[in-house]
């Protein structure tokens, strides 16, 4: 018994340390950024788009917001802003969205199959990727991308829309380090 009990403590620093190695990977991401960016609407017009983003490390994950920011033509702002918490997947670099909370408090997966996204992130070298998949009512779907890529001075970010395997929408900008 006696010798049970170091190699107890052994495998639960060990545990910590690995859980700690694990969330150490989003660290160089963590700040504030902002850009500005062209888009080319379906019609041909071009639209000037504000951007941030926001990433936030955690106890158990982090946190990511963005918003776009619009001028419509009468004037007025047209603002959205999302916001995505991840935690540890069992998968190394993977996380899971927890957008939802089930009956017993712990954060969940939205489903799809309701007509919600269900989301993941990976982070791969100099890249955090946040996948976005939505499944249409009459069962085609959407594949949203985000890849922040660390750049001198802020993130590189390419956004890129796929519908049933066709790539629709591309945006490309660079968000400068506001923090």
């Amino acid at each position: 018994m006696g010798r049970l009990v170091p190699l107890v403590l052994l495998a639960v620093l060990g545990a910590v340390l690995l859980a700690k190695a694990a969330l150490a990977d989003v660290t160089p991401f963590v700040g504030r950024y902002a850009g500005s960016v062209e888009t080319i609407n379906s019609d041909g017009s071009v639209e000037a788009r504000d951007m941030s983003v926001s990433i936030d490390q955690g106890r158990y994950g982090f946190l990511i917001t963005w918003s776009t920011v619009s001028l419509r033509e009468d004037g007025t702002r047209k603002e959205k802003t999302y916001e995505v918490r991840f935690v540890e997947s069992d998968r190394s670099g993977i996380y899971a969205a927890a957008m939802e909370r089930n009956v017993f408090g712990h954060a969940v997966q939205m489903d799809p199959m309701k007509g919600q996204p269900y989301v993941w992130g990976r982070i791969t070298g100099k890249t955090l990727t946040v996948f976005s998949m939505f499944i249409a009512p009459n069962g085609d779907y959407e594949m949203q991308q985000y890849d922040r890529t660390l750049a001198d001075g802020g993130l590189d970010l390419r956004y890129v829309v796929h519908r049933n395997g066709a790539p629709t929408r591309t945006v490309s900008t660079f968000l400068t380090r506001v923090d």
